[in-house]
């Protein structure tokens, strides 16, 4: 009789047995160092945004700075995509992490020396945006590398996704302690140590050296990722619902959510709180996935889209702060729920050769219509009203995840059994093409990957 293995291996698994994946060295160095860097990356938003106000600056050259890094992002990831898989995600991560390493340490040393003008901040967090972009689509593409047993990825992924989380709720806040006791430059420099350790932890990995390049030119391998890309139906339509979604729902609540609460709910106290709930939220989603595998993630991850459409909802209901908490923490559940899932599905499915292009593809898609959001949102709301945008957005989530859940290549889309625990599968080989996908979503996010969440 066939043994179901997804009910065999979900059973027989502690919490020891999900955390199996940090006994395979690569993984654990690399978890060790992604996370250090995480927590110094985390806090220095606060920093940079108290850095500029300590020189004289305003909104309008906090907007500018912050700006300023931003767009770097979203201009290079699709180079980004292009040079992991060229030269391996592992060289263009070291290289990145060495890059920022070096930024945040001259940005503090010009915050010492008292000579730290808006354009030179401004030029300092563009750089450090570049070094973004290039990390990103090499980060999704350096996991399957690292995971050398096939079913651990899932574990895998969960456990960076709380990392994340946990760094959203803890580095702010440790940020700001050590920069209104010590000021920004100190953080600035803990960062920069923070990125060379995560170099020295990548410096580590043994993963497979790239096959030498072939005769293509670039913008040959960029029309290969694209045509990857398109012929997945579950990819791009998961990530044209996670483009518009930060469009509609999530840029709106980002810029509207704190009016709300400083007209209703009490101001910056509230704001924080319901921000805290949903990284919380995104913690426990994360401990709830792990050892999870089911058998149709995408229609899982889809369903637990759902959920980002309950702050809106709450905050456009008028309801209390409690509610509006809640309906926050469970948000956040779904996005680590999700996060999980379609980055494991991506992984499993896309090729190695192709992974950094495709999933630059994905990113590009997901954060692209999000500044417009953000720059629309308060205009719209000045006319519309701020309850109806939000609300808006809110029935719109609801209807799109319906409209993604009913169809099939995304409801039916599984993951290959695992192998036996005992069994040690080696990499996944490097194949010429990918063969054509009857059926077959994003991150963001990282890609989590709302509008205004911090990339990485």
């Amino acid at each position: 009789m066939a043994v179901d293995v997804h009910k065999t291996d979900e059973g027989a698994r502690g919490l020891k047995g999900r955390l199996a994946v940090l006994a395979e060295p690569d993984f654990r160095r690399f978890f060790v160092g992604y996370t250090t860097s995480l927590l110094g990356s985390s806090m220095a938003p606060v920093a940079v945004a108290f850095a500029v106000l300590d020189t004289g600056g305003g909104g309008t050259d906090l907007g500018w700075v912050m700006a300023a890094r931003i767009l770097p992002i979203v201009l290079v990831l699709l180079a980004g995509g292009l040079v992991a898989d060229r030269l391996g995600s592992k060289r263009v991560m070291l290289a990145t992490d060495l890059l920022r390493s070096c930024v945040q340490a001259v940005f503090a040393v010009l915050l010492i020396a008292g000579h730290s003008p808006v354009w030179a901040m401004a030029v300092l967090v563009a750089v450090w945006g570049v070094g973004e972009g290039f990390f990103l689509p090499a980060l999704g593409a350096l996991v399957p590398h690292v995971v050398r047993r096939r079913g651990h990825l899932s574990d895998a992924n969960t456990l960076l996704g709380l990392a994340r989380s946990v760094s959203t709720v803890a580095g702010p806040a440790a940020a700001g302690i050590i920069t209104a006791t010590w000021g920004p430059a100190v953080v600035l420099l803990a960062d920069a140590v923070s990125y060379a350790i995560g170099a020295a932890a990548l410096a580590r990995l043994t993963v497979p050296r790239r096959p030498a390049g072939g005769e293509e030119s670039l913008l040959a391998d960029l029309r290969q990722g694209w045509s990857e890309f398109r012929s997945r139906t579950w990819l791009w339509i998961t990530t044209f619902h996670m483009g518009l979604f930060n469009l509609l729902v999530w840029a709106p609540f980002l810029v509207l959510g704190p009016l709300t609460a400083q007209h209703r709910l009490g101001g910056a106290r509230s704001w924080g709180l319901i921000m805290a709930a949903y990284g919380a939220g995104a913690v426990l989603g994360g401990l709830a996935m792990l050892g999870r595998r089911p058998r149709r993630p995408l229609a899982v991850a889809t369903v637990a889209t759902l959920g980002w459409a309950l702050p809106s909802a709450s905050l456009a209901a008028g309801a209390a702060i409690t509610w509006t908490v809640l309906a926050a923490l469970l948000a956040g559940v779904g996005a680590a729920v999700c996060d999980t899932l379609y980055t494991t599905t991506i992984q499993h499915q896309v090729p190695s050769d192709v992974l950094a292009r495709v999933s630059s593809f994905g990113a590009v898609g997901a954060f692209v219509l999000g500044p417009a959001g953000l720059a629309a949102a308060g205009p719209i709301a000045a006319h519309a009203g701020t309850s109806w945008v939000l609300a808006a957005g809110a029935l719109w989530q609801l209807a799109a995840g319906a409209v993604v859940l009913a169809i099939p290549a995304v409801r039916t889309m599984g993951l290959p059994r695992p192998p036996a625990a005992t069994a040690e599968v080696p990499p996944r080989p490097v194949p010429a093409r990918t063969p054509k996908n009857s059926v077959g979503e994003p991150d963001g996010p990282s890609r989590k990957t709302a509008a205004g969440q911090e990339p990485r």
